[in-house]
């Protein structure tokens, strides 16, 4: 929790973009950013510790690689994601997490009375404002990769189903300029969506639909993308990938794009979101054989895995024709 604390304080106080391209000392930072000069030294002494930021020979204070993604102005940044991540709503959670170990339940519930993604969409948007741009920062990281991983011969509508704001759609049509696409997620979550989608170059090549795909995915395409969704409780993952059969026509492909336990590289991060699914919303991360599970569950028929170049794997999976 310090790491994360110290993280989120350098992103508050906006210190980050208060170290320009030459290192500078404590006293110049602090009256950048508004702050006693020592207890910001204490607190860029234990971010440099860390590995965010380099102290020189002098005493100053520059940048590296880390300390460059909590600037919000970088085109890497993780600036929201890393508040997301130690969001204030989440911290009660972690006292608990025994409490569903032990029963295998959500404790965010019982704590503020609604699912997690209910609650920040009606009772604090401003945390889903968050959510939304740290979601839209960890795309920008793997969509140019997945974009071109995909196989879209043949295809001439993509849906990405609980696409977020659309980074990843927005990427897809600029890589394959014959497609159409249609943004699907709740509907403040689409209201935010990519500019370029709703107004610039793309839009008009794009349906944006407002809805919830646990309850129906009222959209016809021939590719389903279904990008980090299914990590919730088993039973909302399989009602949305069978909402989604419910409107496809047979053949039409389904894409689950995610990090699987069996193909992984980065344990460490993917375990610590695994808990932080169960203390959510009672979800979890997936093995491929329990990801092809829930898409046979859901009504289709399981294809195969492929990698996308990212630390994300690709499952596919078809429509099945019912007539056959």
């Amino acid at each position: 929790m310090v790491s994360t604390s110290v993280l989120i304080a350098a992103i508050r106080l906006g210190l980050p973009e208060a170290v320009g391209d030459e290192p500078a000392t404590a006293e110049a930072l602090a009256n950048k950013v508004g702050a006693e000069v020592d207890t910001l030294t204490r607190l860029l002494d234990a971010l440099e510790c860390r590995g965010v930021f380099v102290r020189t020979s002098d005493g100053r204070y520059g940048h590296n690689e880390v300390s460059r993604l909590l600037r919000e102005d970088d085109p890497n940044s993780v600036s929201y994601l890393v508040q997301w991540i130690g969001h204030p709503l989440l911290w009660p959670l972690w006292p608990r997490l025994d409490e569903s170990i032990r029963t295998g339940e959500a404790v965010f519930p019982s704590i503020y009375g609604k699912y997690v993604f209910d609650y920040i969409h009606e009772d604090d948007p401003a945390a889903g404002m968050v959510l939304g741009r740290g979601m839209t920062q960890a795309s920008n990281h793997t969509s140019d990769a997945i974009a071109r991983s995909l196989d879209l011969t043949d295809a001439t509508v993509v849906a990405d189903i609980g696409g977020g704001q659309g980074q990843l759609l927005k990427t897809v049509l600029e890589h394959h300029p014959a497609v159409r696409g249609v943004l699907f997620d709740l509907p403040p979550v689409v209201a935010r969506a990519h500019a370029d989608l709703r107004t610039g170059p793309l839009a008009d090549r794009v349906e944006i639909v407002g809805g919830d795909c646990r309850a129906e995915v009222p959209v016809v395409a021939d590719v389903y993308l279904v990008k980090n969704v299914l990590e919730w409780d088993d039973e909302s993952s399989v009602a949305t990938l069978a909402n989604v059969v419910a409107s496809a026509r047979p053949g039409a492909r389904v894409v689950v794009i995610q990090s699987l336990t069996d193909h992984n590289p980065e344990p460490e991060v993917t375990t610590a979101l695994d808990l932080l699914l169960l203390l959510n919303g009672a979800g979890h991360k997936h093995s491929t054989g329990q990801v092809r599970a829930l898409l046979e569950r859901g009504g289709l028929r399981y294809v195969g895995v492929r990698p996308t170049g990212t630390f994300l794997s690709s499952v596919e999976a078809v429509v099945p024709d019912p007539s056959r």
